[in-house]
């Protein structure tokens, strides 16, 4: 692919969020209207209106707090992970002080999720909405009920923290982790339907086609593979980067 290096966008045409006092490591726009969230080292995650044509856009601070001594405090934990739901009626978000949470498209904290032991480093809705998946340092991988914010099943596969995961249907998914396997995964079942081994080093994150038949992986190996749930070694082994 060629990259015209002579195309430049005019600042008139650029907008730059200004709010979060640290770095910004995830950002994510509402499926359904002109908001886009993201997630800070800052402790919090943020609401940006784009649908104002101002040049700083209206921002709603979702601030993650914890529990101490019976009062609220900043949590001053990395917000790593977030993700929309479906109809983008609701931002779950992940973060390092070990806690997922729900939030209104107006800011409200709706649900906080408790069960991981440490930093959570992905979540994602189910397509349905009732499903919230997460995946942390503790090894473990989550199926939330995103109604009740209670835990459905964990699932403890994997032999270190798990890095990445995405759904195939509303009940089944894959997950990756530093262990160099990929598992895939169904709410009820108590091993995975296929684990999939080949990546030498830690597989960082993965993603299913729109037909949850073929899985792309990526790792620290310098390797993209893609697999099939009809066999056990992968079906593409890219190497092009060095």
């Amino acid at each position: 692919m060629e990259v015209d290096g002579n195309v430049e966008i005019p600042s008139s045409r650029a907008t730059i969020l200004r709010g979060h006092e640290s770095e910004v490591f995830i950002c994510a726009w509402n499926p359904t209207s002109d908001l886009l969230a993201s997630g800070s080292g800052d402790s919090t995650a943020r609401i940006w209106n784009m649908n104002d044509n101002s040049q700083s856009p209206n921002q709603l601070v979702l601030r993650h707090c914890i529990q101490k001594g019976g009062t609220e405090v900043p949590s001053n934990k990395d917000v790593t992970s977030l993700d929309w739901n479906s109809d983008g009626t609701l931002l779950a978000t992940g973060s390092y002080d070990g806690f997922a949470r729900i939030w209104t498209t107006d800011g409200r904290l709706a649900s906080t999720l408790g069960q991981h032991k440490g930093p959570i480093f992905a979540l994602k809705w189910n397509r349905k909405g009732n499903y919230i998946l997460s995946a942390g340092v503790d090894k473990t991988t989550i199926i939330w009920d995103a109604s009740t914010g209670q835990c459905t099943q964990q699932f403890a596969f994997h032999t270190a923290p798990a890095l990445d995961v995405d759904w195939q249907t509303n009940t089944s998914f894959a997950s990756c982790s530093t262990d160099q396997c990929i598992h895939v995964c169904k709410l009820g079942s108590d091993k995975p339907i296929k684990t999939f081994t080949g990546h030498t080093n830690e597989v960082n994150a993965i993603k299913w086609d729109p037909q949850g038949v073929l899985l792309a992986s990526c790792s620290d190996d310098m390797t993209l593979k893609i697999w099939s749930m009809k066999q056990d070694t992968c079906v593409h082994d890219l190497q092009a980067h060095s």
